[in-house]
């Protein structure tokens, strides 16, 4: 169970990218005063974490009423979380995993950024949803389901932190730190992303 828990952990974490998230919030912000940021950085993971949760605790009925059966899931799931991982691993923006260069112009002209960009898509994007949705819900398990959402809630807490000293993680990282810390993480994605695949296509086949 603990294998299962931290590898649930770590592509959470990477899909959800606090320190990338972080080094974005600056610009977003720009010339907004320290009480605005953190307004928006607390509203913005409140918002986020309430969209997860809801994926967490509703994702497997949710899959059950669209008729899509686990395995293909995860064979679609691996393959989005593996595109996700190449934008990683060559540090480059894509609706995946950031905004868009119009999205950003809108979220220029926004009072309010902590619902668009920073909860969605920027923290809840189809990564993260993704990755919810192929956790492995059991609820017989009532153990196996509070790690989970523990992990969730960790994940959330870190990214929290991170946008309120997104300041000195931008100064002290500076863009090819992050980028290097973004090649890193999107090799370890790609690999768990290819596994989620293979499981998909294991069970799928025995199945059939």
């Amino acid at each position: 169970m603990a294998e299962l828990l931290l590898s649930q952990f770590v592509v959470l974490f990477i899909v959800v990218d606090p320190i990338g998230v972080a080094a974005m919030y600056p610009g977003l912000s720009a010339g907004e005063p320290a009480a605005y940021r953190q307004r928006m950085a607390w509203r913005a993971v409140l918002l986020a974490g309430g969209i997860l949760v809801l994926f967490f605790l509703s994702g497997a009925e949710l899959l059950r009423l669209l008729g899509i059966g686990v395995p293909a899931f995860r064979i679609a799931g691996g393959i989005l979380l593996f595109l996700l991982a190449i934008d990683m691993i060559f540090a480059r923006q894509s609706g995946l995993r950031s905004t868009t260069q119009r999205e950003r112009q809108e979220a220029q002209h926004r009072q309010d950024i902590s619902v668009f960009p920073l909860a969605f898509p920027l923290i809840a994007g189809p990564g993260a949803l993704t990755t919810i949705l192929l956790m492995p819900h059991d609820w017989s398990r009532p153990t196996l389901m509070l790690a989970l959402l523990g992990i969730l809630l960790a994940v959330l807490t870190m990214t929290l932190v991170a946008l309120l000293l997104a300041a000195r993680i931008s100064r002290y990282l500076g863009e090819t730190g992050v980028n290097v810390t973004s090649r890193l993480f999107g090799l370890i994605l790609a690999a768990l992303a290819a596994q989620y695949v293979l499981d998909g296509a294991r069970t799928g086949w025995a199945g059939g």
